[in-house]
């Protein structure tokens, strides 16, 4: 089953096909064809025996309706030996169904598993699959609010990917700053909050609470406003500490419902109910680990 950093990856895609275009010009030498739209299509590849063919995302760059260039999309969080087998059916065959020229972009969220997916795979004489795969190395730290408001997506990629580096703090900062506003904005930043280390999460979730960070986003003002007319209300000690746990509690609400729906795990009125009403943090946090493996909304409350 899908992993939530699978989906997360994937839905960056979907949300924008542009990005595929985007990430395939970091990693190649060949130049883009010229195209005035980047659509979807479908990434089913039937065969004749039983094997189902099926590619993480398609996008096609098309001029009009014509296309110039079907890249296969694939995330990659481990290396996997049946993909030698694989991928060089998903390129023929697309490109025998849209009779243009095939690309194929691997995204790998670690260096290890990039490393392998660039093996090349030999086809047969004279024919070898050079995979266009695209690593944490290859991917900009995106601390420019220029760069953030015009592709929250991929600064949302540059997030997870330096979550371990130096740039991390910057990039996270340009994040909660320029790309909350932006359209999905919210969502984005529950996504990155779901697939974050512990200590990267924790920083993420610091600049919410900050008493000294200035907040360029109207959202994350409105925000701390209320975290901070709460916490006077209770008097500044004590105003802080539910404050805290209150956000907590708030966020790991959204995360859920967020990776819920990512996974496309159907959730009733009254599951829903549940989970909003949730004041425990360490319930919630239970919970979101158990939808990274469930295939229904019981598995993961336990029902």
């Amino acid at each position: 089953m899908p992993t939530v950093l699978h989906e997360v990856v994937i839905d960056l895609i979907r949300q924008r096909p542009r990005l595929a275009a985007e990430l395939l010009g970091l990693v190649s030498d060949d130049p883009l064809p010229e195209f005035d739209n980047a659509r979807l299509d479908s990434g089913d590849f039937p065969d004749i025996d039983p094997t189902e063919y099926r590619a993480d995302a398609v996008v096609v760059l098309a001029s009009g309706t014509a296309p110039a260039l079907a890249v296969i999309i694939e995330v990659q969080l481990r290396p996997d030996p049946d993909k030698q087998w694989s991928w060089p059916v998903y390129l023929t065959t697309l490109r025998a169904r849209l009779r243009c020229r095939t690309a194929l972009l691997v995204i790998c969220p670690t260096d290890r598993t990039a490393v392998r997916c660039r093996r090349p795979i030999g086809i047969a004489p004279g024919c070898t699959l050079s995979p266009l795969v695209v690593g944490p190395k290859d991917i900009p730290a995106v601390i420019d609010s220029e760069a953030a408001t015009a592709n929250p997506e991929l600064a949302v990629l540059s997030a997870i990917s330096y979550q371990r580096r130096p740039e991390r703090d910057a990039i996270l900062k340009t994040l909660v700053e320029y790309v909350l506003d932006a359209p999905n904005g919210e969502m984005y930043l529950d996504l990155v909050a779901a697939v974050m280390s512990p200590a990267a999460r924790h920083f993420l979730e610091s600049l919410m609470t900050t008493d000294t960070y200035e907040y360029k986003s109207e959202f994350a003002r409105r925000y701390y406003a209320r975290g901070e007319a709460r916490g006077r209300a209770e008097g500044e000690a004590r105003g802080e500490a539910r404050g805290e746990a209150r956000g907590r509690v708030q966020g790991e609400v959204r995360s859920l419902l967020t990776i819920l729906q990512a996974l496309r795990i159907r959730v009733p009125a009254a599951a829903e109910t549940r989970i909003r009403e949730c004041t425990d943090a360490d319930q919630l946090n239970r919970w979101i680990k158990r939808a990274a493996t469930a295939k229904n909304i019981d598995e993961v409350l336990g029902q």
